[in-house]
């Protein structure tokens, strides 16, 4: 079985370029951290994704460095002869599904909380519209609790 799961940030837009028959080829690379140990410096590992045909499309459209994916798909290996005539080895997951786990202003949020000063909570905005404020539970206000008995 060759079926691999990943989520991740890019560490750069993606790239797109056609092929002869014209079928758009994204390729880009997610930043995953390793698990490790307490007291250990935090690792990470960097797999380049390539994406294929209208995916691929909507990855160049919809995903920005610093973006949160989850990929599915398979790992293939290659090879090339360089400029040297070295055999370069290659891994790649071709992904057969990319999901996008934030939108951009999601990302552009977190990317500046980032990059305030520790301690600085202030820049928060005081309400949220109606619709999307949720009570401690995650549930929005409008929902309505069902009082029918499900049939199943």
């Amino acid at each position: 079985m060759n079926s691999v799961q990943l989520i991740g940030r890019l560490t750069r837009d993606p790239e797109v370029r056609y092929t002869a028959s014209q079928m758009a080829v994204a390729t880009f690379t997610i930043a995953i951290n390793r698990p490790v140990k307490s007291g250990e410096e935090q690792k990470a590992d960097f797999p380049r994704i390539t994406v294929f045909g209208r995916q691929a499309e909507n990855c160049e459209k919809y995903l920005n460095k610093g973006n949160r994916v989850a990929i599915e798909g398979r790992i293939q290996t290659g090879s090339y002869q360089n400029k040297n005539g070295d055999t370069v080895y290659t891994t790649d997951v071709v992904a057969s599904r990319v999901e996008f786990l934030e939108s951009r202003n999601a990302a552009q949020r977190s990317s500046e909380q980032q990059r305030q000063p520790a301690g600085r909570t202030d820049q928060r905005p005081a309400s949220r519209p109606a619709e999307t404020q949720m009570d401690m539970t995650g549930i929005p206000p409008a929902f309505e609790e069902i009082e029918d008995d499900v049939p199943f």
